[in-house]
């Protein structure tokens, strides 16, 4: 019994070490002082989407890497949700999950997201995308963004200056993000500085309009860029922009643009070639040289 209960223990605390959530900022985040609502979790929406949102205090969540196979490559993970929710598990934590296995210390993302007042986010991004909050939701959007893509940066300096806490390699710190959590992750490869600056990027689906892109720099990261050509919010032109971009300026970069696969896909699988998009990611992490061949 004795035995069990000490196996029971060390189980519980591998568990919480692999849950353990830390703010980024150590006061309240710069832009959004008098921010006073409630962070709310759930997955009451038509397709049971696991939800996050009002997010006032950012936040990440650490996946310790596998230690047979971890080599000190990490990443941060940016869920998406029309920056009004965060979709915490197909676009965070089972991301994680997976390549926490490959060996790669994964930190889930929440950054800041637009106020609501519904209970039902899914709901009431359908309400803004293209029905009677349009206007407003295009508004509250504008300001949000630059505070989202504010803590992507401050999250990539934060692991860095505790990459010895984490046991990460602090010049292996790399950021993928999703649909929203795309702008967050695309942006971090522009006007970045040496705190803040990316080992390599992965926006996903990402929206990254030519409004929000800058200038290549000679020493821009890696990127590697997924999307779907039937993408119904029509983001695929943004993914080959930045394909462009970074073959212009000569950078390494790779793109998969499925036939099929829709907006929102993550890690959900619907039995085509989507399914695997983040075997091929860890694929180009081995050619890079992030993550180890064979695992």
């Amino acid at each position: 019994m004795r035995l069990l209960l000490v196996l029971f223990l060390l189980l519980s605390g591998v568990a919480q070490a692999q849950q353990k959530e830390i703010r980024i900022y150590d006061g309240p985040a710069p832009g959004s002082e008098k921010w006073n609502w409630v962070e709310k979790k759930n997955n009451a929406n038509s397709i049971k989407l696991m939800t996050v949102f009002n997010v006032v205090n950012p936040s990440i969540t650490v996946f310790p890497a596998d230690p047979a196979v971890a080599n000190g490559t990490s990443v941060i993970i940016c869920p998406g949700g029309g920056f009004h929710f965060l979709s915490i598990d197909n676009e965070g934590n089972d991301a994680a999950t997976w390549l926490a296995k490959k060996g790669v210390t994964a930190f889930v993302l929440k950054y800041r997201t637009a106020h609501i007042n519904t209970d039902d986010p899914f709901a009431d991004m359908m309400a803004g995308i293209n029905g009677p909050r349009k206007a407003e939701w295009d508004a509250e959007n504008k300001a949000t963004i630059p505070l989202s893509v504010a803590d992507g940066k401050a999250a990539i300096a934060y692991v860095r200056k505790h990459a010895a806490d984490f046991g990460i390699d602090p010049a292996r710190i790399g950021i993928l993000g999703f649909s929203a959590g795309g702008t967050v992750t695309a942006s971090a490869a522009f006007n970045y500085t040496p705190d803040n600056k990316p080992a390599f990027v992965a926006p996903i689906y990402a929206y990254m309009p030519t409004s929000l892109q800058g200038t290549v720099a000679a020493d821009a990261p890696p990127m590697f860029v997924v999307c779907a050509s039937d993408d119904q919010l029509n983001l695929a032109p943004h993914s080959v922009e930045l394909y462009s971009k970074w073959l212009t300026g000569k950078r390494p970069v790779e793109l998969h643009m499925y036939a099929k696969g829709g907006h929102g896909f993550g890690m959900e699988k619907h039995n085509i070639p989507t399914d695997t998009w983040i075997e091929r990611f860890a694929d180009w992490l081995t050619l890079q040289g992030f993550i180890k061949s064979k695992q």
